[in-house]
């Protein structure tokens, strides 16, 4: 597998906070990597930076080869919002908060950027946004709208929208975070099967340790906008090498007995 994600020295400031320090990570094309850590550590900076939603003042990242700078450009770090949008159409991402369109049924929601960002017709939509509320076991309410839907299900209709523009990278942050307990498990569930399904890279932002380990190639733990450690499930939470691992881990697994 080749470099498909590359982040190379990134610095992100906001005023004198610095949020990524020296920051380097690369991601492999078809790599499920869960980025864990405390809050306030990073992780959610480096999914809004890859959504071009955070410009970063140093440094270099690309998807495929595309940067997120304009070469041509004399201003450094610049780039249009044509670029971006040549960047944006790569990436899909799932927030914690739905972000659907209340005013829009399930099946519009879905409908609406491909069209008016992709160009495709509304029957190619329509037909699209179809075969994706059937993956997410949503299809029975296409035609409601996300305030008459439990949160749950107005996840699985987010995850599903963000499918239909066809990203090459999926990202979720903390996308089950906003729920009551007993619908966490129905989110995790389609996540699960994109990610045992479907040739997606990932990165995903989670708490929810067990899940991270089943699906997850790589884990990354962040601390001070660094990754501390990184390495397989298996590896990062049996026998994690460094001791702020060993801390933030025995903190949130005592936490979730």
């Amino acid at each position: 597998m080749t470099d498909f994600i590359s982040f190379k020295g990134v610095h992100k400031r906001y005023g004198h906070h610095s949020v990524l320090t020296d920051f380097d990570l690369t991601v492999k094309a078809g790599e499920k990597v869960t980025l864990i850590g405390p809050s306030g550590s990073g992780k959610s900076t480096v999914l809004r930076i890859l959504m071009t939603l955070e410009p970063f003042q140093e440094g270099t990242v690309a998807i495929d080869g595309l940067s997120y700078h304009e070469p041509s450009s004399k201003a450094p770090f610049f780039a249009s919002e044509r670029h971006l949008r040549q960047v944006r159409k790569n990436v899909g991402m799932v927030f914690q908060s739905f972000n659907l369109f209340p005013h829009m049924t399930v099946m519009r929601n879905l409908m609406e950027a491909p069209m008016s960002v992709l160009g495709i017709s509304k029957d190619e939509a329509a037909d699209r946004a179809t075969k994706l509320l059937e993956m997410v076991g949503m299809q029975a309410k296409a035609q409601s709208f996300p305030g008459q839907l439990s949160g749950g299900q107005q996840q699985r209709v987010a995850i599903a929208r963000a499918l239909a523009m066809r990203p090459r990278v999926l990202l979720f942050d903390e996308p089950t975070s906003a729920l009551d307990p007993e619908l966490v498990g129905e989110v995790l569930s389609v996540i699960r099967s994109l990610a045992h399904e479907h040739d997606l890279t990932m990165l995903l932002v989670t708490h929810e340790m067990r899940f991270a380990k089943e699906v997850s190639d790589r884990v990354c733990f962040f601390d001070g906008g660094k990754i501390v450690e990184q390495g397989s499930p298996d590896q990062l939470f049996s026998a994690p090498e460094h001791a702020r691992t060993r801390t933030f881990l025995s903190s949130v697994l005592e936490g979730a007995r």
